[in-house]
C-alpha cells in the first residue's frame, strides 16, 4: 500500500501519480501558445512597435520585516554632490532648428474675462513644514512623497520619512536602506535612491521603492506595507533586473499590478525603456514569489521612448473599467535631439497576463499630436538654465528631457476617463529674455481613440520674468485640476527657488490654469553647486480623505550654499476653507442563499459605476455627504438597488445580499473501482465518482448529471440524481459506470463530460479528467460540522494540514471552518 497526502490552503492543480503494473506512464509536458498584440487605433505616423517580453523577473529575495517603529534608523551618508549613476544622459542637448511658436501659452496668471477682471484666486495653503534636509550630501534630491488617510510619507534621495498630517515627525529622517535593515544583498547594503512612495488607496497600503547600482546584477527593492500604518511591518522584496542597470524607475497604482517604468543600461549602452508589471494581489498578500512581468522597448526609433516614459496612476476609488490595460505615456518634440517628425505624446498600453505571462503584452497603440512646444530652453549651458537671487550659478531645468514628469495622474470620473502630465518647456520671451514655463495635457478616452481634450503652456513668466518648472501634475474628485512647481528668477523680482501652485476648475476656458496662483512656500537660498542638478521629479497627490486636498512635495534652499536643499510639504485645494470630509458607503456583498461573500460585484452610485467589491465582498467608496443611490450587480445574480445617506466624517455600513440562478460547478472526481489493480486500464469497465458543487440560489427539482460518450468514455451508465443542490452546500458526489476506450494509450487522458440540468435550466457541460494507467487525486471540500463522501472501499488516506480532522478508511470529517484538503489515495 502506498499513501500519500497533499494540502492546499485555497487552490489545487489536478496531479497524477503513475502506479500501473499493467502499462508504463508517460509524462506530458503542456506549452501555452501565445501571440503578439497588435497595435490599434494607431494614428498614420504612429510606427508598429512592441515591446521584448523579457520574462518574469525572478523575486530573490522575500521577508517580512519587523515593525519600522521598532527599527533603529540608519544615518544617513552620500556618496558626493553628484551620484554617479543619476539619470544617465542619452543624447546631447542641443535644438534641431529654431524654435517653433508655441500657440497655446498662459502668459500671466489667471485669467481674464473680457472686462479685464480676474476670473478667480485659488485660495493660499492650508499647511507647510519641513520635510528631510540634504543629510547624505547629495544632488539631486528626487523630492516625492504621498499622502494617506493619516500619514505623510516623503523620500528622497537618499533619505524618507513619515509625518502625521499636522507635520509632526512619527520615523526619520533614516537612510532609505533602513526599509530593508536586516533584509541582507544590494537592498539592505546599498543605498542607491531614485525613490518612488505611492499610496494604494484601493487597499489602504504603502508602495515604497528604489533601486541599486553598483552591479554587475541589479535590483528593484521594492516594500509593500502590511497593514494602512506606514511604520508598521513590510513585505520586502528584491527583484532582479539582471545586468541591466534601471535608471529613472518611476512607478503607479493599478487594479491588477503595480507598473514600473525605467531608463535600461546594459552597460554603458542605452539600452531601452523598460517597463514592470509586479502582481498586486500577490504583493499585498505577501506572496514570496509574487509575479513581476517584464518587457523592454526599443531605444530605436528613439523618438518613441526618448528619455523614459510613465505609467499611469490611478486617484480616487473609481476604477478603470474591467479589462483596461495601464497606459505608459512618453512625449516628442520635433525640435529636440532624438528626430522626432511631430510634436506629440506616445501612449502604450501595458496588457498583464498573470495567468499566461509570455501572453501580455506592451505596445505603442498612438501617437497623439499636439500643439507645438519647445522641450530645450535656449539660455541653458547644460544644465546650468534658470537663474538664481545673488549668485550666476544656474540650475537644472530638464525641460530637454523628452518625457513628461512624475506623475501620470489617471482619473475615472464617471462620464469620462483622463490622464494628466507635464513636462518643462521654454514659455518664451520675458522681460529679461528666454523664460521656463509648464506644458499640461489632459488626455481623455485613453483605451478608445485617446484625445487632447485640453493643453496648455503655463508661462506668466513671459510677463513677470519668473522661471517655473519641475512640475507634478493631479486632478482632484470634482474635476479639478492642478499643477505645484518650482519658481525662481535671479532679477526683479527677485525669487530664490521657492514651491508655488495653480489649478483649474471644470467650467473654466479649456487649456488654462484660470484660478490664479498662490506660494506653497518662499525660498529663502540659492544653490551655488551640486553640479546644477535640481529635481529630478516632485510629487503632487490627492488626500483620500475628502478626495479634493492637494499635497506637494518639492525642495528649496534654506540659506544660500552649494547643495543644501531642504524637503518642503504643502497642502491647497480649491476651495476658502478646507472641504468638509467625506463620509465612507461600506458595502458588503454576500449569497444569499449561503451568507458567502461576493467578490467581483459592481457597485454602481448615483448612476456611476465606481468600482467592484474586493476580498470579503466589500467595496468602499468616499463620498460626500448627503443622501445617494446604489445599484449592486453581478453576471449569474441579481440586481439590488437602494438608498442610503452618509455624514461627514461617518461610514455609512450598507450589507446587502444578491440571488439568482444556480451555478453548478465541478468538484473533481476519483476511482471507486477500477479492477484488480485500482487504475484505469484500456478497455476495462470502471465506476467513478463526480462531484459538483453551487455557487449561488438552489437547483429546483433535482439537479441532474448525464455521462456523455465522449473523451476515452464508452457504454456510459444511466444518468445520476444529485438531488436539490444550493449554493454554499458542500460537494455532492455521484456514482457512474463506464468503458474506457480500449483503443487508448496508456498513460493517455480521459475526459468525462457530465451534461447537468434542473429540468428547467441547462448548465452545461462539466469535465473531469483521469489519466489511463494511474491513481486519481480524491478532492475534499470540507465545511465546519460536514461529513465529506465516504472513499471507495478498500481505499486509505493520510491528513495533512491544518485544523483539527477524524480520518477513518471510509470518511473524512473536518471540524475546523472553511478549509479545503487535497487528499491522494492509492491502493
Amino acid at each position: 500500500m502506498k499513501k500519500r497526502s497533499h494540502t492546499q490552503s485555497a487552490f489545487f492543480y489536478p496531479r497524477v501519480l503513475i502506479g500501473s503494473l499493467l502499462c508504463f506512464g508517460a509524462i506530458a509536458l503542456a506549452f501555452f501558445a501565445f501571440g503578439t498584440a497588435s497595435a490599434q487605433n494607431r494614428t498614420p505616423a504612429t510606427p508598429v512597435i512592441q515591446g521584448t517580453f523579457t520574462g518574469v523577473a525572478p523575486v530573490m529575495h522575500f521577508d517580512v520585516s519587523p515593525p519600522l517603529r521598532d527599527i533603529t534608523p540608519i544615518e544617513p551618508s552620500g556618496k558626493g554632490a553628484l551620484r554617479e549613476n543619476e539619470d544617465r544622459e542619452i543624447m546631447p542637448i542641443k535644438m534641431r532648428f529654431a524654435p517653433d511658436w508655441d500657440p497655446v501659452v498662459q502668459s500671466s496668471v489667471g485669467s481674464r474675462d473680457k472686462s479685464g477682471a480676474n476670473r478667480g484666486e485659488i485660495p493660499g495653503p492650508l499647511l507647510s513644514f519641513d520635510g528631510q534636509s540634504n543629510a547624505a550630501g547629495v544632488a539631486p534630491p528626487d523630492p516625492n512623497g504621498s499622502v494617506g488617510p493619516n500619514h505623510i510619507v516623503t523620500m528622497v534621495n537618499l533619505t524618507f520619512q513619515i509625518f502625521n498630517k499636522t507635520g509632526t515627525s512619527l520615523f526619520g529622517p533614516a537612510a532609505s536602506n533602513t526599509l530593508w535593515a536586516g533584509f541582507g544583498g544590494p537592498c539592505q547594503t546599498e543605498n542607491s535612491g531614485d525613490p518612488v512612495v505611492l499610496y494604494d488607496r484601493l487597499a489602504d497600503r504603502w508602495f515604497l521603492s528604489q533601486f541599486t547600482s553598483a552591479g554587475p546584477a541589479y535590483f528593484f527593492c521594492v516594500a509593500v506595507s502590511t497593514s494602512p500604518d506606514p511604520t508598521g511591518t513590510y513585505y520586502r522584496y528584491a527583484i532582479a533586473t539582471g545586468s541591466n542597470f534601471p535608471d529613472y524607475p518611476k512607478a503607479g497604482v493599478w487594479p491588477d499590478a503595480y507598473y514600473i517604468s525605467t531608463r535600461e543600461f546594459a552597460g554603458a549602452p542605452f539600452a531601452g525603456v523598460g517597463a514592470y508589471a509586479l502582481n498586486r494581489a500577490q504583493a499585498l498578500a505577501g506572496n514570496p514569489s509574487a509575479q513581476i512581468i517584464g518587457f523592454l522597448a526599443p531605444p530605436s526609433p528613439s523618438y518613441t521612448v526618448g528619455d523614459g516614459l510613465l505609467p499611469a496612476d490611478m486617484e480616487g476609488m473609481r476604477p478603470p473599467p474591467v479589462g483596461s490595460p495601464n497606459y505608459f505615456v512618453g512625449s516628442m518634440d520635433n525640435n529636440g535631439p532624438y528626430g522626432a517628425p511631430q510634436d506629440a505624446l506616445t501612449l502604450w498600453k501595458f496588457t498583464a497576463n498573470f495567468a499566461t505571462p509570455a501572453s501580455s503584452s506592451f505596445v505603442l497603440t498612438n501617437t497623439v499630436a499636439v500643439a507645438p512646444f519647445n522641450s530645450i530652453l535656449g539660455i541653458c549651458a547644460g544644465r546650468a538654465c534658470i537663474p538664481q537671487p545673488g549668485t550666476t550659478f544656474r540650475i537644472d531645468h530638464l525641460g530637454y528631457r523628452q518625457r513628461p514628469l512624475f506623475r501620470l495622474a489617471y482619473r475615472n470620473l464617471g462620464t469620462h476617463e483622463s490622464l494628466v502630465t507635464n513636462q518643462s518647456v521654454s514659455g518664451g520671451t520675458g522681460p529679461n529674455g528666454e523664460v521656463s514655463g509648464i506644458r499640461w495635457w489632459e488626455m481623455r478616452s485613453p483605451n478608445a481613440l485617446p484625445v487632447i481634450f485640453q493643453e496648455g503652456t503655463y508661462a506668466p513668466g513671459v510677463t513677470d520674468g519668473i522661471h517655473r518648472w519641475m512640475g507634478s501634475a493631479a486632478i482632484d474628485g470634482e474635476g479639478n485640476i492642478a499643477l505645484g512647481y518650482s519658481a525662481s528668477n535671479g532679477t526683479s523680482p527677485s525669487v530664490f527657488p521657492s514651491l508655488y501652485y495653480t489649478g483649474r476648475r471644470p467650467g473654466d476656458p479649456l487649456g488654462l490654469m484660470a484660478q490664479g496662483e498662490a506660494v506653497l512656500f518662499a525660498g529663502t537660498g540659492s544653490q551655488t553647486g551640486g553640479g546644477n542638478r535640481w529635481g529630478d521629479y516632485t510629487s503632487l497627490s490627492i488626500d483620500p480623505v475628502d478626495d479634493q486636498t492637494f499635497w506637494h512635495v518639492n525642495e528649496y534652499v534654506p540659506t544660500t550654499s552649494a547643495s543644501g536643499w531642504r524637503v518642503r510639504v504643502g497642502s491647497f485645494n480649491f476651495a476658502a476653507n478646507p472641504p468638509a470630509p467625506k463620509g465612507t458607503g461600506h458595502f458588503t456583498i454576500t449569497n444569499c442563499t449561503s451568507g458567502a461573500p461576493l467578490t467581483g460585484a459592481t457597485v454602481s452610485i448615483d448612476g456611476s459605476v465606481y468600482g467592484s467589491t474586493i476580498t470579503g465582498g466589500v467595496y468602499d467608496a468616499p463620498l460626500a455627504p448627503g443622501s445617494h443611490t446604489y445599484s449592486v450587480s453581478r453576471p449569474s445574480f441579481g440586481t439590488v438597488t437602494g438608498n442610503f445617506t452618509v455624514n461627514a466624517g461617518m461610514t455609512t455600513n450598507i450589507p446587502l445580499c444578491l440571488t439568482g440562478s444556480p451555478v453548478i460547478t465541478s468538484a473533481g472526481g476519483y476511482i471507486v473501482s477500477a479492477g484488480p489493480n485500482g487504475v484505469l486500464d484500456p478497455g476495462e469497465t470502471v465506476t467513478v465518482a463526480l462531484g459538483v458543487q453551487n455557487t449561488n440560489t438552489c437547483t429546483s427539482p433535482a439537479l441532474t448529471g448525464t455521462l456523455q460518450a465522449s473523451g476515452g468514455v464508452t457504454n456510459p451508465s444511466a444518468p445520476a440524481s444529485y438531488g436539490i443542490v444550493c449554493g454554499g452546500d458542500p460537494a455532492v458526489f455521484r456514482n457512474f459506470t463506464f468503458t474506457v476506450d480500449p483503443a487508448l494509450a496508456c498513460g493517455a487522458t480521459v475526459t468525462a463530460s457530465l451534461a447537468m440540468t434542473d429540468g428547467a435550466t441547462n448548465f452545461g457541460t462539466l469535465t473531469y479528467t483521469f489519466t489511463t494507467g494511474s491513481t486519481q487525486l480524491v478532492p475534499v471540500q470540507n465545511f465546519d460540522g460536514v461529513t465529506a463522501p465516504a472513499l471507495p472501499t478498500g481505499w486509505t488516506t493520510t491528513f495533512s494540514g491544518t485544523g483539527t480532522a477524524v480520518v477513518t478508511s471510509t470518511t473524512f470529517a473536518d471540524t475546523a471552518p472553511n478549509d479545503i484538503f487535497l487528499t491522494e489515495a492509492s491502493n
